[in-house]
């Protein structure tokens, strides 16, 4: 979840929608995020009490208007007044424990605000698809904030250290009497640290953080698809002042292939082949991604669109046994070009023929003299 998170965002809403409005797309997503429905998903249950506290302050009137002004804050630390505080319905005493509750201190409401883990970063991988079929290892460059060495992290010169912040007296936060709430922002000064540096490092000027290239290693297995993401833990932007590092996600992309299509497991191509082997059969060898040669056996009279299953020669399942099938489909090609003798032999055959040979054109044309004789009685 992110730092600043948005009520109308959070219910897929404009800031000007109505009350049913409101109420309707509430109702989808609790439907979609609710713990009974996705059991043992921390995050949808984080979701749904997050659409929740969103629900309870946009339903009601007075609520909303605060939030609309004040945003967040009008409720932090007793802001709002009343026996059930801010969000009473909610069961929450403040938004600070509301947030606290859910997303692990990232709105807290009355101390300094825990260190922020770094964000995590997104690479786009692409790759062919034989390499989707047997995997592989791959080394990736990227740029990347890292923790900052000379200071390990603390932003203060090494040999310095830190100090209480004057301005919030080690809290993190000042508050202010705005009207009716008393609003409590994060500190200017410290940015709710609750101290701040005697003496910047000169290296990374305070933040702790630098930015520098980085050489990866990404085990891609077997099975992947377009859209597969792999996780990197601690791979991403290294937190502020020393804080946990986010993860890097590579999302990998499948290139087209000449011959084959993929749906899922299955590996599907498409093969032409002569008016006389679709009548007479025959064999054909299809190379398999797997680097074998198999031999498929093309049935007498077989027509266009007709698929022929080989089982097991597919792609891997994914962080699974097996694999799916190889199927090809066939394509009857009308020759273009024929010689003389060509178009003799086809003239001789086409005398002999009684119709029985094709039946489903004969099954049609019967069907239309039936009808045509129907039009004319």
């Amino acid at each position: 979840m992110p730092a600043e998170i948005n009520f109308y965002e959070l219910l897929e809403v404009s800031r000007d929608a109505d009350d049913t409005t409101i109420k309707s797309s509430y109702r989808k997503l609790a439907m979609k995020w609710h713990p009974d429905r996705n059991p043992g998903d921390a995050e949808a249950e984080t979701r749904f009490k997050a659409i929740s506290v969103a629900y309870d302050c946009l339903k009601d009137p007075q609520k909303r208007s605060a939030y609309d002004n004040f945003g967040h804050e009008a409720y932090v630390s007793g802001g709002a007044s009343g026996g059930q505080g801010g969000f009473g319905g909610a069961g929450f005493s403040d938004l600070g424990d509301i947030f606290e509750s859910i997303f692990g201190g990232a709105f807290g409401g009355g101390g300094r605000q825990q260190a922020r883990r770094g964000a995590d970063l997104r690479y786009d991988m692409e790759i062919g698809l034989d390499e989707a079929f047997h995997g592989k290892q791959a080394e990736i460059e990227i740029e990347v904030s890292t923790t900052c060495e000379p200071c390990s992290g603390s932003g203060a010169e090494p040999g310095t250290g830190t100090r209480r912040c004057n301005l919030c007296g080690g809290h993190g936060k000042v508050r202010a009497q705005q009207g009716f709430f008393m609003v409590e922002r994060t500190c200017p000064t410290c940015h709710c640290r609750g101290e701040v540096i005697e003496k910047p490092c000169r290296s990374c000027r305070g933040d702790g953080r630098v930015d520098k290239p980085q050489t990866l290693e990404v085990t891609i297995p077997p099975g992947v698809d377009s859209g597969t993401r792999i996780r990197l833990a601690g791979k991403g932007e290294a937190g502020p002042n020393g804080a946990p590092a986010g993860d890097l996600y590579i999302f990998l992309h499948v290139r087209r292939h000449a011959v084959f299509e993929r749906d899922g497991t299955t590996l599907i191509t498409r093969v032409p082949i002569t008016f006389t082997t679709a009548a007479l059969g025959g064999e054909i060898e299809i190379p398999g991604l797997d680097g074998e040669r198999h031999a498929i056996t093309i049935p007498a009279g077989i027509q266009s669109g007709k698929q022929l299953r080989r089982r097991g020669a597919g792609m891997p399942v994914l962080q699974g046994r097996g694999a799916g099938d190889l199927v090809v489909e066939i394509m009857v090609e009308t020759p273009t070009k024929l010689s003389a003798r060509q178009k003799e032999l086809l003239r001789e055959l086409q005398a002999t023929e009684t119709g029985e040979e094709t039946p489903q054109s004969k099954g049609f044309f019967d069907r239309i003299k039936e009808a045509w004789s129907d039009l004319t009685e």
